[in-house]
């Protein structure tokens, strides 16, 4: 185990390199809960959310808010909006990260960033999450183009459906857009009454 405060931030270092982490994961690294607090005072540590910490000199990446809310809630992924942006689907800078629970789960309320909670289906919640990463390298969760597209679609009344159509037809004027997917994808979501008349218009 780590001693001293030298010692524990090259540990937390090479573990966490620039990623935000949870303080259970340092105390799993073998820090502990005591040298956590005393670094965050020292000013070697910085808290990036409750529960969340960051080495200060790892710097803040655009997309960290959602590696911050990931790392708050791993069983969570990135969505809507959120994941719109992420994926350039959407030139608008949500001013909430989007998470995206299974129902059934807790259901976190987070202040810092500034995080809007929604509940999804238990059975399709892992469908097309995937892993990506920040511009800084910091991991997170969120739904493939594709499904973000169709949540899009589907949850309009949450999006607002000019943002959802203009995600819609940029996927489609991109270079390996599959319509069908995303037909396919709306049929498991129960997404198709939204979807399919707008798509089938686009390709005609």
């Amino acid at each position: 185990m780590p001693s001293g405060s030298r010692p524990s931030i090259e540990v937390l270092r090479g573990r966490f390199g620039e990623r935000p982490f949870r303080v259970s994961e340092a105390l799993e690294a073998g820090v502990s809960r005591t040298t956590i607090y005393r670094l965050r005072e020292a000013g070697r540590l910085s808290a990036v959310g409750r529960g969340v910490m960051q080495l200060p000199d790892a710097g803040m990446g655009m997309l960290s808010g959602l590696a911050v809310v990931s790392a708050r809630v791993p069983s969570g992924t990135i969505c809507l909006n959120s994941a719109l942006a992420f994926w350039d689907l959407t030139d608008e800078i949500p001013q909430q990260v989007h998470l995206a629970v299974p129902r059934g789960a807790h259901r976190p309320r987070i202040d810092q960033p500034a995080t809007r909670v929604h509940v999804f289906d238990a059975d399709t919640f892992e469908l097309e999450r995937q892993l990506a990463r920040t511009d800084a390298d910091e991991p997170f969760w969120v739904y493939s183009p594709e499904r973000s597209i169709v949540d899009a679609m589907r949850m309009s009344r949450w999006v607002g459906r000019d943002v959802a159509l203009h995600a819609l037809r940029r996927y489609m004027a991109r270079k390996g857009a599959s319509p069908a997917r995303l037909a396919e994808l709306a049929r498991e979501l129960g997404g198709s009454a939204r979807l399919q008349p707008v798509l089938e218009a686009l390709l005609s």
